[in-house]
């Protein structure tokens, strides 16, 4: 219906620029151009549209409460099963087995000149005269004195696919101590450290 419109619109309009009428001919192409624009938006901006609908809409509430047993003792399975083949992996002083269990962004963050610099000024550090250049330096002074005998003994649900995990151990006066050794996240159905 609309095309049809506009075809005799136009015919129209060809015949008043024939006749002289150019002002009338401007007048009616202005209106025939904002009747023309469809009110709605084009098909590419509707899925713009859906899109930010989509990400507008509050994400799952998590509730750490909710966590079933069964989903908790899984979870804290593949989280020790995870921490013994990094024990593994830091007692044969694999840098890039290590590596690949960190998230790129934290792998960033200890790489950091910043990071680095710090540690150095460790005490630690600083009796042995040791200056960490690189992950790889971090990986050997750091890591693999203080990691290869980690054990996880709990863990706490950040969401879905994040937790804690800690080893806890028993002091001289007989207090539990609850010692945070990772902040994991599943990336890609794969626990990486992110902490």
């Amino acid at each position: 219906m609309m095309v049809n419109s506009l075809d005799n619109s136009k015919k129209i309009l060809y015949i008043m620029y024939m006749r002289g009428g150019r002002l009338h001919f401007i007048v009616i192409l202005a209106l025939i151009a904002v009747v023309s624009c469809g009110s709605g938006p084009k098909n590419g901006a509707k899925q713009d549209a859906a899109a930010k609908n989509a990400a507008a809409q509050p994400e799952e509430i998590f509730d750490p409460t909710r966590v079933t047993r069964a989903q908790y003792d899984s979870t804290k399975e593949d989280v020790q099963h995870f921490i013994e083949q990094l024990n593994e992996t830091i007692r044969k002083k694999d840098y890039n087995g290590w590596k690949k269990a960190l998230s790129p962004e934290y792998l960033a963050g200890i790489s950091s000149s910043e990071n680095l610099m710090l540690m150095s000024e460790q005490p630690a550090m600083k009796t042995r005269k040791i200056i960490l250049k690189s992950a790889e330096d971090y990986f050997t002074y750091v890591v693999v004195p203080s990691r290869t005998n980690s054990r996880v003994d709990d863990i706490e649900f950040i969401n879905r696919d994040r937790v804690k995990a800690f080893t806890v151990s028993t002091n001289k006066d007989g207090e539990e101590l609850k010692l945070r050794l990772y902040d994991l996240e599943k990336i890609n159905n794969s626990w990486k450290i992110i902490n």
